[in-house]
């Protein structure tokens, strides 16, 4: 089995976002901590199942749909080959080739089936065969998603196995974890797509601080209706 960095990054950020969510939740509605470890907890296993299954199955449909339009190329390059010449010569006409080297370029490109193929894939339908097995995907996502989502929890299974009640420090180290988290997972993403590894911590961080922001002014606000 294959590990995929973009998967698990994928995974991981949206496993600390809504895991840290719901310990902001509970904690602004003012319930039991035990409550925070239930809900955390069922989150990180039927939440990161879910996640994993949907990349499963979106990267298989993605592959399938290639595979279809693949055999789609293949049969009009056997049964319309002039009239796919024409449109290899059109797709570099427009990239500025003409005469005697548009011909030539028209000519490799058709002599070779495969080349023929993919350069139509590429050029014309905008798809790139995606080598990676939807299993490799969806494994690397929930790992991402429980490891990582993990975090914000930490501090109070620590509490709780020291026999300490959870009060607003393990709220507040819970915090600081996944602030720290979400900055790294962030650098991380930056270094992957090549990005500014600062720019790209400090957004990640941002948008995680608003959806448990948003998590804990729901539960303080429940608190007093309920």
């Amino acid at each position: 089995m294959n590990w995929h960095f973009d998967d698990f990054i994928y995974g991981s950020i949206d496993g600390a976002v809504t895991t840290f969510a719901i310990v902001a939740g509970v904690v602004g509605a003012s319930l039991s901590p035990g409550i925070i470890l239930i809900l955390g907890f069922a989150n990180l296993f039927a939440d990161g199942f879910s996640m994993a299954a949907a990349n499963y199955q979106a990267s298989k449909a993605r592959n399938e749909y290639i595979e279809m339009k693949r055999k789609q190329e293949e049969w009009e390059i056997d049964n319309l080959e002039e009239q796919e010449k024409d449109e290899i010569r059109d797709i570099y006409s427009k990239k500025g080739f003409k005469d005697e080297l548009l011909e030539e370029i028209v000519r490799i490109i058709t002599s070779r089936r495969k080349v023929w193929v993919d350069t139509m894939m590429k050029e014309e339908l905008g798809l790139i065969e995606d080598e990676k097995k939807p299993l490799d995907s969806s494994f690397s996502t929930f790992v991402g998603f429980n490891l990582i989502g993990l975090i914000p929890l930490i501090p109070f299974m620590v509490f709780m196995a020291m026999g300490i009640d959870p009060n607003s420090d393990a709220f507040f180290y819970s915090t600081v974890f996944v602030v720290c988290a979400f900055f790294i997972v962030g650098i991380v993403k930056g270094k992957i797509v090549k990005k500014s590894k600062i720019r790209s911590g400090v957004y990640t961080l941002i948008i995680g601080g608003i959806a448990a922001m948003v998590a804990y002014l729901i539960g303080y606000g429940l608190h007093f209706l309920v």
